[in-house]
């Protein structure tokens, strides 16, 4: 049977957030019933909600940065117990056969993973015929893609490392960040600070590339070493080839060959933002220094439990302001100005 379960939703894109009833599905022996303590706001909530990257389905929850307990478990379950402090982020499920899932890289499932909401699924699977996320009270997911969240992290820091965390985690682990790298963060917002401690707790040596110098004063106590603000043109001069790696956290249309001088032999900048716009990268730029561009969006099941363990260890969490649901409309709207430090993150006890 089914658990009805109370959630904030959007029935159109046009739509404010309102109160609902959806359906979860009834657990099944791999399933975990996860009663949700915090979910944090992405970008990609609102890209999805909005519809502004199309092919959203009706009534959309989103939330992929879930933070709770097990409230119960399927009979076959080994990994989870009742009360156990667990994380859901942006998938579900994945074919588990093909090649990128064997390998723990589930988020590039062949067959397509299926992600935490908008993915569409058999009615039989999920009632409604499309994922819905953790804007809401309860959630089952079964338990290969459940990560414990250890006790060195309050639950509400944690949610967003589900997504912005590991989002980060996986580009800096996957090119070498580390004692003797020098690594630039571009943007510090809500995936630039978290990538900043990150790279810190690594031991780069880590560089802040803001539009202005607003945020100094934090990207020095998240830990970076240098910070600057790339609206003045004399940075790009004083930093060229200076860098191992640059990770590009913002989706604005960036000069991206200016960005790219900022590379040493053999460095790379890693795109996580998606700008409208093609990326207009000139040859003779990567040529020059043997330099590489290359994309990065989640990490693996595995991987993500690391990134946790990794976080807990070095204290690193979150920046958050704290919400009730009936705000998710108004904080939408400041995180397009830019305008929360650095992650919104719902109370879902107020759902």
């Amino acid at each position: 049977m089914s658990t009805a379960v109370a959630a904030y939703a959007m029935a159109n894109p046009d739509a404010a957030f309102e109160k609902v009833t959806i359906e979860r599905r009834e657990l099944g022996p791999d399933d975990v019933l996860i009663d949700i303590a915090y979910a944090g706001i992405c970008h990609s909530d609102i890209h999805t909600a909005r519809n502004e990257w199309g092919g959203a389905a009706y009534p959309c929850v989103p939330g992929h940065e879930i933070a709770g307990t097990v409230a119960a478990v399927g009979s076959a379950v080994s990994r989870h117990r009742v009360g156990d402090r667990v994380g859901v982020g942006c998938m579900v499920d994945s074919c588990g056969v093909c090649e990128p899932c064997l390998v723990g890289e589930e988020q590039f499932c062949t067959r397509g993973a299926v992600m935490t909401y908008n993915s569409r699924v058999p009615e039989e699977v999920q009632p409604g015929g499309h994922t819905m996320g953790g804007y809401a009270t309860r959630i089952v997911v079964t338990e290969n893609f459940v990560v414990a969240i250890p006790e060195g992290i309050d639950l509400s820091v944690a949610a967003p490392l589900l997504c912005a965390g590991i989002t980060l985690y996986s580009p800096l682990r996957q090119w070498g960040a580390g004692p003797g790298k020098k690594v630039a963060i571009i943007g510090m917002g809500g995936l630039g600070h978290i990538g900043v401690k990150i790279a810190a707790a690594l031991g780069a040596e880590v560089t802040v590339l803001s539009h202005s110098l607003s945020k100094q004063d934090d990207g020095k106590r998240f830990g970076a070493h240098h910070y600057y603000a790339t609206s003045d043109a004399q940075v790009f001069r004083e930093l060229r080839s200076s860098f191992d790696l640059v990770i590009n956290t913002v989706s604005a249309d960036l000069p991206i060959n200016d960005y790219m001088k900022l590379l040493r032999l053999d460095g790379t900048l890693v795109v996580l933002g998606l700008p409208e716009a093609p990326l207009q990268v000139q040859a003779r730029v990567l040529a020059g220094r043997r330099r590489s561009l290359s994309g990065s969006m989640i990490g693996g099941i595995e991987q993500t439990q690391e990134m946790l363990n990794f976080c807990a260890e070095h204290g690193i969490g979150a920046e958050i302001e704290l919400i009730s649901a009936d705000e998710i409309d108004s904080a939408y709207e400041r995180v397009v100005a830019s305008d929360v430090r650095y992650r919104f993150v719902i109370d879902t006890a107020t759902i």
